[in-house]
């Protein structure tokens, strides 16, 4: 059964062209969703992948940008649907992944993506080293001072106060008076 999936991004966006495009494609059902493709959460889409697809099935879209916010995700969408004999239809692409030719290019599109991920790494490792090197160090801000540190050492071995009041002083949590102090909870009460 060739089913399609249609998305517009807002409420206001007219879905026919994508709809008379599937109809055209063949699709016996289509399913239309009115989310933004940059949405994680798309209800539709993960109804149809989970609950209407099976075996022998193909999902056809009108273009491959109305399934997937990113190549990562179109890949892994395609991968998912092949592993389970799904074919992957997209019409104004000419792709089709039931075709060899359709499988090149989907992993032509997995190698580029793979090529960008490494090149991204690269790049943000080489930063994080120049920094380094110009003395800057990335993570948040410690909430304590060497003499903060020094201060809730000294009201500890005092005695006169508890570790939960000693950290409401500094305005942080035993965990984190604990992390800075480099003691465990169970050598300090």
């Amino acid at each position: 059964m060739r089913i399609g999936y249609a998305r517009v991004s807002t409420l206001d966006q007219n879905p026919d062209l994508q709809l008379e495009r599937l109809k055209a494609g063949g699709c016996e059902r289509v399913i239309v969703e009115r989310a933004s493709g940059a949405r994680d959460d798309r209800p539709e889409l993960g109804r149809l992948l989970r609950d209407v697809l099976r075996k022998g099935d193909t999902l056809v879209i009108w273009k491959l940008d109305r399934l997937a916010r990113s190549l990562k995700q179109l890949i892994d969408t395609a991968e998912d649907l092949r592993g389970r004999g799904i074919g992957l239809v997209s019409l104004t692409d000419a792709i089709d992944t039931g075709s060899p030719g359709g499988m090149l290019v989907f992993h032509m599109l997995g190698a580029i993506a793979e090529f960008e991920r490494a090149l991204i790494r690269e790049r943000t490792s080489a930063g994080l080293i120049e920094a380094r090197r110009k003395g800057r160090v990335g993570g948040r801000p410690k909430l304590m001072g060497p003499k903060d540190v020094a201060a809730a050492r000294a009201l500890l071995a005092d005695g006169s106060l508890t570790s939960r009041e000693v950290a409401a002083r500094f305005d942080v949590s035993k965990a984190t008076l604990y992390r800075h102090l480099g003691a465990e909870p169970a050598q300090r009460t």
